[in-house]
C-alpha cells in the first residue's frame, strides 16, 4: 500500500482547518488497514482513523503519527448472526460507505429506524464510534453488532450490540476502548413492520397534516429541516460559510434537575420555560444551542475568522476559509467560559481534537 508524507489534513475535514500528517495511508480493504496498522507499529508511529471527515478538529501543527483514512468498501469476514426474529432485516455495512447514502437506501426499502439521521455528513464507520443521533433517534437503537479489528491481536472481532456501551454520543470506541479498535463493518436489524415515531417537534410541527409519513418522507424532512439550520453539507454551495463546520460542535449538557431554577433565576424566566428533556435519576437534557445564544452568541457571531453559523447557533464555522485551530478554539474557549460564568454548566465539545497544540507531536 501507498504510504505518503505530509499531507495536509485541512481538504479532508469539512472544517477545512488542520495541518499535515506525517504519514498517510488509504485503507479500501481490510489487507490494507491491517497493513497500515503494521506498518504504524514497526515505526512506533501513534495512530488516528479519518473517515468523513465530519467530526474532526485538527491542530493547526498537525499529527505526528499515521493518519489511515479508513474507507473499506469491502467486508471483512463476520461471524454468523442468528435469526431470533424471521421477520427482522439484518445489513452488513463496510465502514467506507457514505452515511447519508445507507440511510436513504434504507428509507427506499421502507424500513423505519435511521431515517431522522439523514443527512448527517460522514462514513458507517464513524457512527458506532459517537453513537450519532439526531431528531429523536441514535443509531445504536438498530445497531445489532460492530466488526472492528482488534489492535492488541490484528485480528477482526464482531462485538455485539450489548458490549459497545452504548450512551448519549458514547460508545466503548471513544472512551473505555478509545485505543484498541478500529470499526471496518456495522451489521443493522430493522423490523419490517415497525413505523416512524415523531418525537421531535420540528417534525412534529412539519407532519402536523400528515399523522403517518413513511421513511421517506421523513428523510426528506429532516433534510430540509437540516439544511435551514446550516447543518446539511451542499456540495453545490462549497464556498457557503454555514457549510464550513464540524456539525454540532457542543453536546447537549446532561445536568441535575435543580440547575433548571438556576438558569430561569439568571434570565429572569419562570423555570417551566427552560427547555430540557428528563433523562432519569434526577437529571436532564438541556438544548446546547439554546444555552449558547443565552450566554450572548448569536447566530452569526464573528470572532475574527471563526464564527457561529448564521442558521444554527451550535455550529462554530470557518467564517472566512482561513481561519485556524487557534481561530476555533479562542471562539470555543470564550462561549465555554460564558455558559461557565453564567450558568455554571461545562460545555463539551463534541468534535474529536487531532494533534498538538505547539510544535509537532511527539
Amino acid at each position: 500500500m501507498l504510504i505518503q508524507e505530509n499531507v495536509l489534513l485541512a481538504p479532508l475535514t469539512t472544517l477545512r482547518i488542520g495541518g499535515p500528517a506525517r504519514f498517510f495511508a488509504t485503507a479500501t480493504n481490510p489487507a490494507e488497514l491491517v497493513e497500515a496498522v503494521q506498518f504504524a507499529g514497526a515505526h512506533h508511529l501513534p495512530i488516528v482513523i479519518l473517515g468523513g471527515g465530519s467530526n474532526l478538529l485538527v491542530t493547526d501543527a498537525g499529527f505526528n503519527g499515521l493518519v489511515i483514512h479508513n474507507v473499506l468498501s469491502s467486508l471483512p469476514p463476520i461471524t454468523t448472526i442468528p435469526q431470533q426474529n424471521p421477520l427482522s432485516i439484518v445489513a452488513s455495512v463496510a465502514a467506507g460507505t457514505d452515511w447519508d447514502e445507507f440511510v436513504l437506501a434504507i428509507c427506499q426499502l421502507n424500513f423505519s429506524g435511521v431515517e431522522c439521521l439523514a443527512g448527517i455528513p460522514g462514513l458507517i464507520g464513524g457512527s458506532p464510534i459517537q453513537n450519532i443521533g439526531a431528531y429523536g433517534q441514535e443509531v445504536a437503537q438498530t445497531i445489532h453488532s460492530v466488526t472492528a479489528l482488534d489492535l492488541e491481536s490484528l485480528e477482526f472481532v464482531t462485538l455485539p450490540h450489548e458490549a459497545c456501551g452504548f450512551a448519549y454520543r458514547t460508545s466503548i470506541f471513544n472512551t473505555t476502548h478509545r485505543d484498541r479498535y478500529i470499526v471496518a463493518a456495522v451489521t443493522f436489524r430493522f423490523d419490517p413492520t415497525s413505523r416512524p415515531a415523531l418525537t421531535y417537534p420540528d417534525l412534529q410541527r412539519h407532519f402536523a397534516e400528515n399523522p403517518n409519513p413513511t421513511p421517506m418522507d421523513i428523510y426528506h424532512a429532516v433534510r430540509a429541516i437540516r439544511a435551514t439550520k446550516g447543518m446539511l453539507i451542499d456540495a453545490t454551495a462549497p464556498d457557503d460559510p454555514d457549510t464550513r463546520s464540524a456539525g454540532s460542535f457542543f453536546k447537549n449538557p446532561i445536568v441535575p434537575l435543580e440547575t433548571l431554577a438556576r438558569i430561569a433565576l439568571a434570565l429572569n424566566l419562570e423555570e417551566a420555560k427552560v427547555p430540557n428533556w428528563p433523562t432519569g435519576q434526577g437529571t436532564t437534557k438541556l438544548p446546547a444551542a439554546w444555552i449558547v445564544e443565552r450566554a450572548g452568541f448569536h447566530k452569526g457571531f464573528a470572532l475574527g475568522p471563526a464564527g457561529i453559523s448564521s442558521k444554527h447557533t451550535l455550529a462554530i464555522i470557518n467564517r472566512t476559509g482561513a481561519a485556524t485551530f487557534a481561530d476555533v478554539a479562542a471562539l470555543r474557549d470564550a462561549v465555554r467560559a460564558e455558559v461557565l460564568s453564567r450558568f455554571s454548566i461545562t460545555l463539551e465539545q463534541e468534535p474529536i481534537q487531532v494533534g498538538s497544540l505547539i510544535g509537532r507531536a511527539e
